[in-house]
C-alpha cells in the first residue's frame, strides 16, 4: 500500500527544529573550518541492512533546508523495501552543506526506517487473516507524526494522533467515573455524534456489560490470553470493532490474529524499534 506525503509545510518546523538544535548557536565549525568554499562532493546515503524504508522525504527536507541548491534525489521511496548496500538517495553540491545536515538527515531515517520495519514484520505474521495492525500514542515526544507514518510505511495502520481524535475509555477512567455503565452514559449524553467511542476491557464479564448497555463503537480486548480473545470476538461479531492489546511480540502476533480480532495494537512500533544501520559514504 502506498501513502501520500505529507506536505512539506507540515514537516519543516519539526526538521528545522532538529537542524537549529545540532547547529548550535554558531553553525557546524568543523566544516567551516576544515572546508574550502565551494567545495563540492556527490554523497550516497546507503543501508547496511534491509529494511522498509521510511524517512526518505524528510531526509530531502533536511539537506534542503540547509541548502536549497543541493540536488536531492531520491531512489528508494517511503514504503519500499532495501538490500543491505543499496544506494537510498544521492545528494550533490556544497560538501559543507551536506555534511551540516547529515546527522539530522540520518538520525530521521534510521530510526523512522526501524519503525517501519518492525511493523512490516508483524504485519507479516497477521497474514491470512483481517486482523490490521495499528500503532498507539506511545511515541517520541514531538515526532508522533513522523513514528505514526512510518507505521504506514511498515504496512501498518493508525490510531488515534492525540487525545482528542476519539474517546477511549481506559481503566482509569471507569473507576474514577464509577464504572462502565456511568461512563458509557455520559459519553451518549455528551459526545458528539462525530466522535467514535472505543472501551477497555480485561474480562468477559466487562465485555457482557459493555454489550447490554451500549454507546461504543469499539472495544479494546486488553491482556486477554487467546482463548479468552476468541470468545470476546464471538460475544462482540457484529456489534463492536475489536481491537486486542497487551503482550504482542513477533511470536504471539500470529496466535493474536487468529482469533479473529480486527485491529492489534502495539505500542513497541513505536518505543522498541532497532534503529537501522544507514551510512552517509562521500
Amino acid at each position: 500500500m502506498t501513502h501520500a506525503p505529507l506536505p512539506d509545510l507540515i514537516l519543516e518546523p519539526l526538521v528545522r527544529a532538529a537542524l537549529m538544535e545540532d547547529l548550535g548557536t554558531y553553525g557546524d565549525i568543523t566544516t567551516r573550518t576544515v572546508i574550502a568554499p565551494g567545495t563540492r562532493y556527490c554523497a550516497r546515503l546507503n543501508a547496511r541492512a534491509a529494511a522498509t524504508v521510511s524517512g526518505m522525504q524528510i531526509a530531502a527536507l533536511a539537506f534542503r533546508l540547509v541548502d536549497p541548491a543541493l540536488r536531492v534525489e531520491t531512489l528508494v521511496a517511503d514504503g519500499q523495501t532495501c538490500a543491505a548496500g543499496d544506494t537510498l538517495m544521492v545528494i550533490e553540491g556544497e560538501a559543507a552543506a551536506i555534511l551540516s545536515a547529515e546527522r539530522v538527515a540520518l538520525n530521521f531515517v534510521g530510526r523512522l526506517c526501524g519503525i517501519a520495519t518492525l511493523t512490516a514484520a508483524l504485519v507479516a505474521e497477521t497474514h491470512g487473516t483481517n486482523a490490521r495492525i495499528t500503532c498507539t500514542r506511545k511515541t517520541t515526544p514531538g515526532l508522533r507524526l513522523v513514528e505514526k507514518q512510518a507505521v504506514l510505511h511498515g504496512g501498518g495502520f493508525n490510531h488515534r494522533y492525540s487525545l482528542s481524535d476519539a474517546i477511549l475509555i481506559k481503566d482509569n477512567h471507569i473507576a474514577a467515573a464509577g464504572g462502565i455503565r456511568p461512563v458509557l452514559e455520559a459519553t451518549r449524553a455528551r459526545a458528539s455524534h462525530m466522535v467514535k467511542v472505543e472501551i477497555e476491557v480485561d474480562r468477559l464479564d466487562q465485555l457482557e456489560e459493555v454489550l447490554a448497555v451500549g454507546g461504543a463503537d469499539a472495544v479494546l480486548l486488553d491482556n486477554m490470553d487467546t482463548e479468552t480473545l476468541a470468545r470476546a470476538v464471538r460475544m462482540a461479531k457484529g456489534r463492536l470493532i475489536t481491537e486486542a492489546s497487551g503482550n504482542v511480540t513477533l511470536d504471539t502476533v500470529a496466535a493474536i490474529a487468529a482469533t479473529g480480532v480486527d485491529y492489534i495494537s502495539s505500542g513497541a512500533l513505536t518505543h522498541s524499534y532497532r534503529t537501522v544501520d544507514l551510512g552517509l559514504d562521500f
